[in-house]
C-alpha cells in the first residue's frame, strides 16, 4: 500500500483524488512505502504505468479509512 498526496496534502477521500486524477495528474503524488523499494514514487503526470498503484488514504501509517488502485490504460489514468 503506497501513500498519496493532493496538492501536497493528504486526501480526505478517494473522491478528491480521482477529481485531481481527471482534472491535472501533476496534482498528485504517490509515496513508495515500501522497505523493499521496486514501488513508484513522484508525480503521476510522470509515472510509466506498467504495474497497478494500490494506495492507501489518508495517511499509510496513521489512518486507512480508504483504499483504491490507479492504472494506467493507454493516457488515460484510472482510480478505482
Amino acid at each position: 500500500m503506497q501513500g498519496i498526496f493532493v496538492d501536497n496534502q493528504r486526501p480526505k477521500s478517494k473522491k478528491q483524488i480521482k477529481e485531481a486524477v481527471a482534472e491535472n495528474p501533476e496534482r498528485v503524488r504517490v509515496e513508495a512505502t515500501s522497505i523493499f523499494g521496486n514501488e513508484f514514487d513522484g508525480s503521476l503526470a510522470h509515472w510509466p504505468g506498467g504495474k497497478t498503484i494500490t494506495f492507501v488514504g489518508p495517511d499509510p501509517y496513521t489512518s486507512r479509512k480508504f483504499y483504491g488502485t490507479i492504472e494506467r490504460r493507454g493516457d488515460k489514468l484510472v482510480v478505482k
